[in-house]
């Protein structure tokens, strides 16, 4: 069989693939949201039924939104989210460009030393980092988790974006050149709108950490003006009591952002996954 047939063929089986995991993984999403309309007693009896005029009861997102305050804890998990992303993406494919188009001595030890935070998770150096925000100042602010956020996304971004980068044509930026065009006009008006698929996919894979992280809420910023949605909620779970109703609603709310970004970039993500195995 040529190559011509299989790779459509592979390309199905890749995106029934894609789509059979997305349906096991928003399983549990699904029993999260129909179990935060419930009562209680229907949560424990009945878990996998979806709410009946019986069971249906909203206590939960009344106590979410009558305790506690759930909106700025949204609005700060945003903030983090979005501007952690944004610095991830521009100065990641910064580096990826950098590495993919320049040739210099120790190129090859740069790649390695910037994709060593893919193998060495960064929660290892909580200790030095919050040293380090203290004696910055930055503790109980979000700028401390913005920077650790997107220290955290860069090695996975430089290693994807460096490999999709490499593909696109010398042709094309050489063109670019004798036009006239700097260096940074080949980058913005010729490379980005190539890798697209690739920017969606790291946008997504980094967002999908940041946003359901405790850990470094917790130690870095666990004041009450700078809690995030995931901090926030565990102000519903006790050492003897929890408040099922309402962490669930609160998890429900919490779940909204993540599911609107894959819709968003859901083709261009699965494009970026795939294309790599059609080829």
């Amino acid at each position: 069989m040529s190559k011509a047939r299989t790779s459509p063929i592979r390309s199905s089986l890749v995106h029934l693939a894609l789509i059979a995991y997305t349906l096991v993984a928003l399983f549990p999403v699904f029993l999260t949201i129909i179990n935060s309309f419930k009562s209680r007693n229907a949560i424990f009896r009945n878990p996998l039924q979806v709410p009946t005029p019986a069971t249906f009861d909203l206590v939960g997102y009344q106590t979410v939104l009558g305790q506690g305050d759930f909106a700025l804890y949204f609005q700060n998990s945003l903030i983090v989210t979005v501007v952690s992303i944004a610095a991830v993406l521009l100065f990641g494919a910064m580096a990826a460009f950098a590495l993919s188009e320049y040739r210099f001595r120790g190129n090859t030890m740069m790649g390695l030393y910037l994709a060593i935070g893919i193998m060495i998770p960064i929660r290892l150096g909580t200790v030095a980092i919050l040293q380090g925000m203290v004696a910055a100042g930055l503790v109980n602010t979000l700028t401390a988790l913005i920077l650790v956020y997107t220290a955290q996304g860069l090695p996975l971004a430089i290693f994807i974006l460096s490999e999709f980068m490499r593909t696109v044509s010398d042709d094309l930026k050489n063109a670019g050149r004798i036009d006239g065009l700097s260096e940074y006009a080949i980058f913005f008006r010729l490379v980005l709108p190539l890798v697209r698929p690739a920017m969606a996919t790291v946008a997504v894979f980094t967002m999908i950490p940041i946003w359901n992280d405790l850990w470094f809420p917790l130690i870095l910023a666990p004041g009450e003006a700078t809690k995030t949605v995931t901090l926030g909620s565990q102000i519903f779970i006790g050492q003897f009591v929890t408040n099922w109703n309402a962490v669930l609603a609160a998890l429900s709310l919490a779940i909204l952002p993540v599911l609107v970004l894959y819709v968003i970039f859901s083709r261009q993500l699965i494009r970026g996954i795939t294309s790599g195995a059609v080829k």
